[in-house]
């Protein structure tokens, strides 16, 4: 028997498909498609761990603190996350809308809620706008098109992609206040 997700996500999957699918229709354009395309990929880990891996040389101090903070931080985060994925059970649009969305990248799972590439995307720029702030000019349009990626993509609604904005705000904010 398939997981049933909560009944809210029933009505914002009916007020939120049309935007996504509006959205999507912007992949008509092969250079947005190729942007969006890479942003997914890039915020799939590969910027998060250069992020990590480069700490000796960004951190004016305690490198291997930093190291350990983000690597902890974003390990807690995604534990979090896949527990709240795999017990909320809220299917991709492209599953859910599948004669009105189009899937232009392969998925990992079936559900969408929260989404953890923005997640991550947040919570690393929050956590490198204390430690690094030099670096946000580069971090926050990748965020951005990371989490845009995500609907333009059909593989998240917005509010998946909002709420995993806010839980990489929250670890962030956590890791920030336990460990500075």
């Amino acid at each position: 028997m398939k997981p049933r997700a909560p009944a809210v996500f029933d009505r914002l999957d009916l007020v939120e498909w049309q935007l996504c699918q509006q959205i999507g229709r912007l992949n008509f354009y092969r250079p947005w498609l190729a942007a969006l395309r890479l942003a997914s990929k890039l915020g799939d880990w590969p910027v998060w761990v250069a992020l990590i891996l480069a700490q000796p040389w960004i951190a004016q101090q305690e490198p291997g603190l930093r190291i350990a903070q983000y690597t902890l931080t974003a390990g807690i985060a995604i534990i979090v996350y896949r527990l709240l994925k795999t017990r909320l059970c809220r299917e991709r649009p492209f599953i859910t809308f599948h004669t009105a969305i189009t899937c232009t990248e392969p998925a990992r799972d079936r559900y969408s809620f929260p989404s953890g590439h923005t997640m991550h995307a947040v919570m690393f720029c929050v956590l490198t706008s204390v430690h690094a702030p030099w670096l946000l000019p580069m971090l926050i349009p990748l965020a951005l098109m990371i989490a845009i990626s995500r609907v333009g993509l059909g593989l998240h609604y917005l509010s998946d992609v909002l709420a995993g904005a806010m839980l990489g705000l929250a670890f962030a904010q956590l890791s920030l206040a336990i460990g500075g």
